[in-house]
């Protein structure tokens, strides 16, 4: 019998290492015992409890709003960005703005959080907005950082578009924001669903910068889930993780699905249009 290559045993041991924590956590979630760590037989109670607890169905809510709307206002703002530092040519101040739009990108979160923090206060003291801290400064401070790996995300994607074809559309007669909508934005469209999810998973993920911004009006799900876990681990966020995996695992299969049904109809075409 062959022996494993030792890249084969890597791969296997950092799988199981990343994995088997999830396997363990989906499996205590069906635990019927208030300890987590000690098994009492098999029970679904938990995601009962987890139904029922209007404090973690309200966090979920809020954050899925908020990640929704900072990683659309992040699209927007990082591909305006990226546009500007890959489409135009040399200008003052280049280097400058392309080193504030990636700064957020090594900045640590404390410091970018109470930075927010100081903002936000300043400008209630001066033009009295915002009066109390909430979903808005959230959704500002979470499209701040997300806009910076939106900007990175599609900048790439840019860099390798042919410039020919914008320059033929505006050779035939199509101004340069109707070129952008009908010609770039399609050839940018994965990088700009990419750099979408992308935002929306560090949004929802974010716990530092949305305890700096964040007021009594609007708690997110990772706050939740970090002072409950505080006062000791309770069976009911091993549920709300298994349905979080769960989530995320079927997300990316349909992803996957899609993604390969797509370049299976593409190549299909490209032997057609051969054959033809």
């Amino acid at each position: 019998m062959r022996k494993p290559s030792f890249t084969t045993l890597m791969l296997i041991l950092g799988l199981v290492f990343l994995y088997l924590p999830m396997l363990v956590l989906v499996f205590y979630s069906f635990n019927s015992s208030r300890l987590v760590t000690v098994w009492a037989g098999f029970s679904g109670r938990w995601y009962i409890e987890l139904f029922r607890d209007k404090q973690i169905l309200d966090a979920v809510w809020t954050s899925l709003r908020i990640a929704f709307f900072s990683a659309s206002m992040a699209v927007c703002l990082g591909t305006l960005a990226a546009f500007v530092m890959v489409r135009f040519g040399r200008f003052r101040g280049k280097t400058a703005l392309s080193s504030m739009v990636t700064a957020p990108l090594v900045m640590p979160e404390v410091i970018t959080g109470l930075s927010l923090l100081l903002l936000f206060v300043h400008m209630a003291q001066l033009i009295g907005w915002p009066a109390d801290r909430g979903m808005a400064t959230i959704w500002i401070a979470h499209t701040t950082f997300c806009s910076a790996y939106v900007a990175v995300v599609v900048a790439s994607r840019l860099r390798e578009v042919d410039l020919s074809l914008e320059e033929a559309a505006m050779d035939l007669g199509a101004p340069p924001v109707k070129t952008f909508f009908q010609i770039t934005l399609p050839v940018i469209a994965p990088a700009l669903a990419a750099g979408w999810l992308l935002a929306f998973t560090l949004s929802l993920d974010d716990l530092v910068i949305a305890s700096f911004v964040s007021g009594p009006g609007a708690t997110t799900l990772p706050m939740v889930v970090f002072s409950s876990v505080r006062l000791g681990v309770s069976p009911k966020i091993n549920a709300l993780a298994t349905l979080i995996i769960l989530t995320v695992s079927l997300a990316t299969f349909l992803a996957w699905y899609f993604m390969r049904r797509s370049e299976a109809k593409r190549r299909m075409a490209m032997r057609m249009q051969q054959e033809g």
